[in-house]
């Protein structure tokens, strides 16, 4: 996976390039041609990401709260817990 840096560096090359040159279609094109080579890469925005993993965290505290509401219903019904 490319490093974020390395993308907002080259990003940011050839926004200076194109802005010393008259040629804005080109920035359009290349611009495109990115958006469609990134899209193949079957990346996700940060945004997403966030969202996932905060979705992650409360099913591990939800999943660790339910281990623990067996383990003491076993207790009370005087089985042993399984490993």
């Amino acid at each position: 996976m490319p490093d974020p840096r390395f993308l907002d560096d080259l990003a940011a090359k050839f926004s200076a390039l194109l802005a010393a040159s008259p040629a804005k279609d080109v920035e359009k094109n290349v611009r495109a041609l990115l958006t469609g080579a990134f899209a193949r890469l079957d990346l996700v925005t940060r945004e997403e990401f966030d969202v996932q993993r905060e979705i992650l965290a409360r099913a591990r505290e939800r999943l660790a709260q339910l281990e623990t509401r067996i383990a003491e219903l076993e207790a009370k019904a005087g089985r042993k817990p399984e490993a």
